[in-house]
């Protein structure tokens, strides 16, 4: 018999597992991620700010849905290149992932957020080397692993041709995992009832 393949529970376990353990390193220097997104975004809502957002690939598709649940939560929010975005301006806030540290889009965004006085608020897990850290304002670090690290030997003993999670899979669930936090967090902040946030929610589906 071969060796037995895991269950889809045991996998499941296993990724949560690796996901809560991220959130379990020390971040020093830099402050608490959460308590981070969670004063930045608040700061900016009671400025009547808006919030734009901004990833590449996967890490895209993750804040398109934080853009999602910061809309639910009353707060002004668009994603760069929308149809629909409008100016930035001083008193609005970019947030951008660039977990391997920089990408040439990213870079070039934050760079103009930054000449229109727009906070930047950076989110990396590569927060002293990154090309993208020197336009943010803000650097809200994550540490957990991206393709610019994943030549590991990956979670759990995997050989390094099989990992669990490949390439950016786990600074993107890390992603996933973060702004759900921030969202429960945010809304205790800003006094949003379930009612009230599910009453934001689209009816044209």
């Amino acid at each position: 018999m071969g060796t037995e393949t895991p269950s889809m529970s045991s996998l499941a376990s296993r990724i949560c597992n690796h996901m809560a353990s991220i959130f379990a390193k020390p971040t020093g220097p830099h402050p608490p991620p959460l308590d981070l997104m969670i004063t930045t975004l608040t700061s900016t809502a009671a400025q009547n700010g808006r919030v734009f957002l901004y990833g590449v690939g996967r890490e895209g598709l993750m804040l398109k849905a934080l853009c999602m649940r910061l809309a639910h939560l009353g707060i002004s929010t668009h994603f760069v290149f929308d149809m629909t975005t409008p100016p930035i301006t001083s008193n609005d806030l970019l947030i951008a992932s660039a977990g391997p540290g920089g990408f040439s889009t990213v870079d070039a965004l934050c760079s103009l957020a930054r000449s229109y006085g727009a906070t930047v608020l950076l989110l990396t897990a590569q927060p002293e080397t990154g090309s993208c850290v020197k336009h943010a304002s803000v650097v809200c670090y994550v540490p957990a692993q991206t393709m610019a690290d994943d030549k590991g030997d990956g979670d759990g003993g995997e050989e390094k041709s099989r990992p669990l999670m490949p390439m950016g899979s786990v600074f993107e669930g890390a992603l996933f995992v973060f702004f759900e936090m921030v969202v429960y967090k945010l809304g205790e902040a800003l006094g949003q009832s379930p009612e009230v946030i599910r009453s934001r929610h689209t009816n044209l589906e």
